[in-house]
């Protein structure tokens, strides 16, 4: 088996090297210096696939072209396109540059054209720039490109039994655009193939390339010179950290005193510099009057798949599979929860709504974490069976959200480092957290839930079940101790 020469500037390495040529300089020199991608975003990888596999079936009696031997692949892409076919995962190859198109469609005598297959839900600018490519490579080992597409998700697709692929896809022309890349792409090349090809490795240069269009992976390494309360934790203070960082000031406590902050920010950087906690008593108490007994700790797991897995839902919607309720009766009164987990292998929400019906009642406040996300779920659901919808909505109107306060800044720790999230919260104000945890947040808790059943034995779906109780059971059992806690705070001076 041939293997492929890592000095070839592919379209995966293009899209790297314009975004950083140290990033680029890296995968063809030092690839061991990529850490191996997380669980979110394999996953993402993978769905990006299936939605690959999908979009073949748009052009019947298309030839799939084996990836494993790369010399073979090379041979064969170049033997097929006499058949006039669709071809996908044709590949090509010139001057140093590699390419391999998605769907190669024939049109006319000898034409073809691009139809590169995103599994996001828009066309984006980075598309362009990955189509110029492949038609640069193309064009310059003798294939004649007449248009360019891109077949892009279809958010408002809902599915109704089998997956229809003409439904699914967007499929959007994007020649003009792509045409207005191709002088440029081709002196991009030119310097990326230099930049593989340098035996020094380019200088780290931190910026908003950094996540854009994609987060790079040697961040962590790149980054690794900013301290802990650095500029850029600074509450809601975005890409203005960068003209800090061209000042040379790294931490929030070297700012200088004159520097306009928001008051939430001045907060930040006043409990940075006094080692302080910051305290509201008199909105913290504004806040617990709005807390109607019987108060009820409510949250949602969910998942969400580009290509849906059941009826009535659409690409990426967030489906919940899991709640945890706490119930206090009154204040000092010990919570009984509730607890629901579906089942992986089947539609859960129709249960999961008769479940937290049951189980809510209807008097008394329910609290959330970031109550928005909780409210959308309750939305969907209402939508999605009618005999709920009524009540659904009754639930939002019933909905205080716990975030309020620490949004607000009326409770401040610098252990939060500018972040009002639970995750933060919830260890700054009392000691708890998830460190330790099987699941730890609510994207990892999603792919657990998908994993059940996909050749798992018994003990370990009951295992991983178990995991997602506990963490789902946090979310709202620490929900009660942040407002104990708030309690407590509220009677200071």
């Amino acid at each position: 088996m041939t293997r492929r020469n890592n000095s070839l500037l592919s379209k995966t390495r293009y899209i790297a090297g314009m975004q950083c040529p140290r990033y680029l300089w890296v995968i063809a020199n030092a690839r061991e210096r990529i850490p191996q991608p997380d669980a979110g975003t394999q996953f993402a990888f993978d769905q990006g696939h299936e939605v690959g596999e999908l979009a073949k079936r748009l052009f019947p009696g298309g030839v799939d072209i084996p990836s494993e031997d790369f010399a073979a692949s090379l041979r064969q892409s170049r033997e097929l396109l006499s058949d006039r076919v669709p071809l996908f995962e044709a590949a090509f190859m010139n001057g140093g540059k590699y390419a391999r198109v998605d769907i190669l469609q024939p049109t006319g005598q000898s034409d073809w054209n691009i139809i590169e297959v995103k599994s996001s839900t828009k066309v984006k600018d980075v598309h362009y720039r990955d189509v110029a490519f492949q038609k640069h490579v193309c064009q310059q080992a003798g294939i004649s490109i007449d248009r360019c597409f891109l077949a892009h998700v279809n958010n408002q697709y809902v599915r109704n039994g089998e997956i229809l692929p003409d439904e699914f896809f967007d499929i959007v022309d994007i020649t003009d655009e792509v045409a207005t890349l191709s002088a440029a792409t081709c002196e991009h090349a030119q310097e990326l193939l230099s930049t593989m090809c340098s035996p020094t490795c380019p200088e780290a240069i931190v910026g908003t390339h950094c996540n854009d269009p994609y987060d790079c992976p040697l961040r962590e390494e790149c980054w690794d010179f900013l301290p802990d309360d650095n500029v850029f934790s600074l509450y809601r203070f975005g890409s203005a950290a960068y003209t800090l960082l061209d000042r040379g000031i790294f931490s929030i406590a070297d700012l200088p005193q004159e520097f306009p902050l928001t008051r939430e920010q001045q907060i930040q950087r006043n409990c940075l510099v006094d080692g302080a906690i910051h305290v509201e008593p008199t909105a913290i108490r504004s806040f617990l009057r709005s807390l109607e007994y019987p108060v009820h700790y409510l949250d949602f797991e969910t998942f969400s798949t580009a290509i849906p897995l059941f009826d009535g839902i659409r690409p990426y919607q967030q489906v919940p599979f899991q709640f945890s309720l706490h119930v206090v009766q009154q204040p000092g009164d010990t919570p009984k929860q509730y607890a629901f987990l579906g089942d992986a292998t089947c539609d859960p929400r129709r249960e999961l709504s008769a479940a937290l019906r049951a189980a809510i009642g209807s008097e008394g406040c329910i609290v959330a974490y970031s109550k928005s996300f909780e409210i959308g779920v309750l939305h969907a659901l209402g939508s999605a069976f009618p005999e709920y919808e009524v009540w659904a909505e009754g639930v939002c109107d019933r909905m205080v959200d716990l975030l309020v306060p620490f949004r607000g800044f009326n409770y401040y720790n610098p252990s939060q480092r500018g972040s009002a999230s639970l995750k933060r919260v919830l260890p700054a104000l009392t000691g708890e957290g998830y460190d330790g945890l099987a699941i730890s947040d609510g994207s990892l808790a999603g792919l657990a839930y998908l994993s059940c059943g996909a050749g798992m034995s018994a003990e370990e779906i009951q295992q991983v079940r178990a995991n997602l109780l506990e963490y789902c059971g946090l979310d709202t059992s620490g929900m009660i101790q942040i407002v104990e806690k708030l309690t407590e705070l509220s009677h200071s001076s």
